[in-house]
């Protein structure tokens, strides 16, 4: 039987769960899902951003919902997933975008709270929000998780030890969770970000004159855009990257070449 080239990228049917969608990244990955005809649950701890997202994506003539969820709560994501099980019935895609990084300095000296914001938002959120998930999706015996990992957790990056270590964590999640349910027919896969502006980075995209010399190293030669991200995400979660899973797909701008 011959292999269908066409619809490789077609969402139409599926439920994608996107958390960290309120912006950057995740909101970018968002529209693009409902483009491509998805059923888009737009997610965040901001109820009214997440709103606001879903109703641009409504306008445009796609199929959005807002669901609030602090992905580093139990009690948030228990209801969410009771939420998607009552509404949808399934879940068939879901993006861990959300993240942080409260503090950059000296990783000996990082602060408790920080830390254990850093590993609630980055890594046990994420890691629960794939645990209700594939509980779910080996009923449907199919199924897609896409992490948003970092190049910081290939090598970590300077005064952002803690962050680093959430994304090296993430990575290694990654491909336990491939590896423990490929047998149920569920593919986990990352991406790994370089330089992307978003609200989370403008700490090293403000200056614009610092902006340009730090760049000028890549082969590039600029900073990524949250939509330089979305066709990494759509290819790991679709059908093009049905015999896909356990990997981590650098799109860093050649930063790490």
């Amino acid at each position: 039987m011959a292999a269908d080239y066409g619809n490789l990228l077609d969402f139409t049917g599926k439920v994608i769960f996107v958390s960290g969608a309120s912006r950057g990244i995740g909101e970018a990955v968002a529209r693009a899902f409902a483009a491509n005809g998805g059923e888009v649950v737009v997610s965040s701890r901001d109820a009214e951003a997440c709103e606001k997202v879903a109703a641009a994506i409504r306008a445009n003539g796609g199929k959005a919902h807002a669901k609030a969820c602090h992905a580093g709560r139990m009690d948030d994501i228990e209801a969410a997933f009771a939420w998607i099980d009552d509404t949808f019935g399934r879940i068939d895609v879901l993006v861990n975008c959300g993240g942080t990084n409260p503090y950059y300095g000296p990783i000996g000296e990082t602060p408790e709270t920080a830390y254990d914001k850093t590993f609630d938002v980055n890594l046990k959120g994420p890691f629960y929000l794939s645990s209700a998930a594939v509980s779910r999706m080996k009923t449907a015996k199919s199924g897609a998780i896409v992490n948003v990992a970092s190049i910081n957790g290939l090598t970590p990056g300077h005064l952002q030890g803690v962050y680093s270590m959430t994304k090296a964590a993430m990575i290694n999640m990654t491909k336990a969770f491939a590896r423990e349910y490929g047998p149920d027919g569920i593919r986990v896969n990352a991406i790994c970000p370089g330089l992307v502006e978003t609200r989370m980075t403008q700490v090293f995209t403000e200056n614009e004159a610092a902006l340009r010399e730090y760049t000028a190293q890549f082969p590039l030669r600029r900073a990524g855009q949250p939509a330089d991200m979305v066709g990494g995400v759509l290819y790991l979660a679709s059908d093009a990257a049905a015999y896909t899973t356990g990997t981590t797909l650098v799109m860093d701008g050649g930063h790490t070449a």
